[in-house]
């Protein structure tokens, strides 16, 4: 079988979509040597990473136009002259694709929150993604939650979404060499204890209650006894209005905006928290969750879309919109350090059964499902 994966999001910092890719690939590589891979990419960092790694997979460079160029022409081009049994692509699929086509849709936020989104970026998403799902042979979601979405959402068949979780890398662990944390810490300015949340700033992430929460701690707590709140994430879209929350808040000085942080560093970054917050409010799977309670971070999520699906009771789960609550469970983890080491135990046994093998052996047999319905 000749298989296509469009791994245009490996290095272009797109987050969840570049883990997405960079792991199924690299577990796809692991299960599979029969079956013949073309992974098209856009830049120079991804032909790096994937060239001549395995003898069944090649790369093949497309130009790093905007998607709607990229995908509907110089992609289907690439298909036309070079001809696959399946293609699979996240969110956005060729219009006339020759050949045919699964399309991992991670969740339908634009459609639900649209304010939370730039006008450029729902626009395309709402026009692609549901033309995109229509056509698609199979769909993938990361969820229980984001397939029943889609089936309401959309009206499309169940049978043809399969829902195949992800899973955090195995390299994510607890750091027990302590050089390796202080060279973290001072590599990010981080001279404390901390609380961390990891993911680009955006609405969703509902960083601005994270902060105001935080923030109100300070009525118990002086300066010196408050950890600090690291946010690790790049500025995204919509950012400005975590960072007025954050200037009107009164605790600028104790909260550390890293920025991007490269992958090789978020290991000993969620060993060093105190406790892991993600209060989104939604997600179509939400793997940084997963990352923390793989190094034995105790974490606390938003009740909301996949989330409890994902941490199921091992890991503290609060109403996203209600910053007392979100305060109340940090100050909680703080104080308890009984229940910080009771999340952690379950936290890491929890992320155990999540595999990205599996993960892989899943999505291989709905390619072959998707191609076996062309012949």
């Amino acid at each position: 079988m000749r298989i296509a994966i469009d791994a245009h999001a490996v290095g272009a910092k797109l987050g969840g979509n570049e883990s997405y890719a960079i792991n199924l690939i690299e577990a796809l590589a692991q299960i599979d040597s029969v079956n013949n891979y073309t992974i098209y990419v856009t830049t120079g960092e991804a032909r790096d990473r994937f060239h001549q790694r395995w003898p069944n997979f090649k790369v093949r460079s497309t130009l790093p136009h905007t998607p709607l160029i990229r995908i509907p022409l110089t992609l289907s081009a690439e298909l036309r002259k070079n001809p696959v049994d399946v293609l699979h692509v996240q969110f956005t699929a060729p219009p006339f694709c020759p050949c045919p086509v699964v399309v991992s849709i991670h969740d339908l936020s634009f459609e639900h929150l649209p304010q939370t989104f730039n006008r450029r970026s729902r626009t395309q998403l709402r026009l692609t993604v549901r033309h995109s799902a229509r056509r698609a042979t199979r769909i993938l979601s990361l969820s229980e939650h984001t397939r029943r979405d889609i089936i309401e959402t959309y009206g499309i068949e169940g049978d043809r979404i399969r829902a195949i979780p992800l899973a955090a890398p195995k390299h994510f662990a607890p750091v027990v060499d302590k050089s390796e944390l202080q060279r973290v810490r001072h590599t990010y300015g981080i001279d404390t204890d901390y609380i961390l949340s990891v993911g680009s700033i955006q609405p969703r992430k509902n960083l601005a209650r994270l902060i105001k929460a935080y923030a109100s701690l300070r009525g118990e707590y002086s300066a010196a006894k408050l950890p600090k709140l690291v946010l690790v994430g790049k500025c995204a879209w919509l950012y400005d209005q975590t960072l007025r929350a954050l200037k009107e808040s009164g605790v600028q000085e104790a909260v550390v905006l890293t920025g991007y942080v490269p992958e090789a560093d978020l290991p000993a970054l969620y060993t060093g928290a105190l406790c892991f917050v993600y209060p989104s409010y939604f997600e179509g799977f939400g793997l940084p969750p997963l990352e923390a309670m793989k190094c034995g971070a105790p974490v606390i999520v938003g009740n909301r879309t996949s989330l409890p699906e994902v941490v199921g009771d091992a890991a503290l789960t609060v109403d996203p919109f209600d910053t007392d609550v979100i305060a109340q469970a940090i100050k909680l983890l703080m104080k308890d350090s009984q229940l910080r080491e009771e999340l952690s135990v379950k936290g890491q046994q929890r992320a155990a059964a999540f595999d990205w093998q599996e993960t892989a052996r899943k999505t291989l047999m709905v390619y072959e499902e998707a191609a076996g319905l062309s012949l």
